[in-house]
């Protein structure tokens, strides 16, 4: 595929829409995406969980405006950084996760991300593993590209005054994350990375490097994060995350929960409505328009994008039927248990209707949880299959127990 000159609407969307700093400079990008020459330019992401989330989204759709315009895009696997454990944002250490952990959760990676931007065609993003070249990486070859970095430098790091506040251990280990996160682009001899903001260290750190050991300059373009349903940044230690491959009924019902004043950040970040249209939603809701109403657009708007037309239909109208009305759905799933009767919170744990024991318990404290329509306080209560009882769990999950 052919470079395309960019038409100043094109670099203007690509240099500042949902772009919070580009290092060193807006122009120094500008000049080297007008220049002519096909950049490469990747996005890294540690397997730290199954899923992709529409926080990762966010820089995808970033890296489809670079590939559409003809330049090289790499998706990164951070198989052997994911075994590390990246100590962003992170008040403790990481638990390091086996190979076995890192290899299962990053299985459907591309088929996740090929939503966003093109494995196929005439300029096919490319996928890597960056344990190609880490485990490459001898004892010797380790302290040469430490001694690239001051500890001072890695004390910066938020996080880690956050510990030594707290007299929390740092653990030598987690030094070593930003020091191979910067050499997956020398490894790779990039031009460019994309990422969120908490990753703005670990992509300078390549660019560090990039001038120490290539004399290359590296663009670095960070995006806002997208924060999750409760508010707090879209994690998936926190759960407060949308995935791209939820299903259409759960995606459109998360939406539907993001917080209020979320509503416009959601509207830039996840779907292609430009500057104009957002506007003109941000001047509805200062006259008083309904939340609501806005936040349906969006639910339809980003579950149709993922999902299609009709599967955005029905879940909109099962959010209407279920949620808004309270009427139980026509299809319910159905669960066969081996015990005729079952404690409600061992039940929820072990069919995975909520994530654990201690989820469950909480759940049914906060009037979270029904059993055929009536709702439940008693963490003890028994279960009888032989009645086949509808359960709820939350505002949208029906399933029905039979033994």
């Amino acid at each position: 595929m052919r470079i395309k000159q960019p038409t100043r609407q094109q670099l203007d969307h690509l240099l500042s829409y949902n772009i919070d700093s580009i290092y060193p400079s807006k122009e120094a990008a500008e000049k080297m995406l007008t220049g002519g020459k096909q950049i490469s330019i990747y996005i890294g992401v540690d397997p730290s969980g199954p899923q992709i989330h529409l926080g990762h989204a966010v820089v995808l759709r970033k890296l489809r405006e670079f590939q559409n315009l003809g330049h090289k895009v790499i998706f990164l696997i951070g198989d052997f950084t994911g075994m590390i454990g990246d100590p962003t944002d992170k008040t403790a250490a990481r638990v390091q996760m086996t190979p076995q952990e890192v290899k299962k959760n990053a299985q459907t990676y591309r088929d996740q991300v090929s939503i966003l931007i093109d494995f196929k065609g005439d300029n096919p993003a490319e996928i890597k593993f960056n344990s190609t070249w880490l485990s490459k990486l001898a004892f010797g070859d380790l302290i040469e590209l430490a001694s690239h970095f001051t500890v001072q430098q890695m004390l910066e790091r938020d996080m880690f005054q956050k510990r030594i506040k707290q007299n929390r251990p740092i653990y030598l280990h987690e030094f070593f994350y930003p020091l191979m996160q910067g050499y997956d682009s020398v490894a790779m001899n990039v031009d460019a990375e994309i990422g969120g903001t908490d990753q703005t260290f670990n992509m300078l750190a390549g660019r560090n490097l990039m001038k120490s050991l290539k004399n290359k300059e590296k663009l670095v373009f960070t995006c806002p994060l997208l924060l999750g349903t409760d508010g707090r940044k879209m994690s998936k230690s926190l759960g407060n995350t949308i995935n791209v491959w939820d299903s259409p009924k759960d995606m459109y019902g998360k939406l539907m929960s993001v917080k209020d004043e979320l509503i416009i950040n959601y509207l830039m970040m996840c779907t292609d409505y430009g500057q104009e249209e957002i506007s003109n939603f941000q001047e509805q809701l200062d006259q008083g328009e309904n939340p609501m109403e806005i936040k349906k657009l969006l639910a339809y708007t980003v579950t149709k994008f993922y999902h299609g037309e009709k599967e955005a239909e029905k879940a909109e109208a099962f959010f209407k039927k279920v949620v808004q009305e309270g009427q139980i759905p026509q299809e319910i799933p159905i669960i066969k248990v081996k015990k005729n009767k079952t404690n409600i919170v061992d039940l929820l744990a072990v069919y995975n209707l909520c994530s654990s024991k201690a989820e469950a318990k909480r759940l049914i404290k906060q009037g979270g949880v029904e059993v055929n329509g009536e709702k439940i306080t008693s963490t003890e209560l028994t279960v009888d299959a032989t009645k086949k009882p509808v359960i709820k769990v939350g505002k949208r999950k029906f399933v029905k127990i039979v033994a």
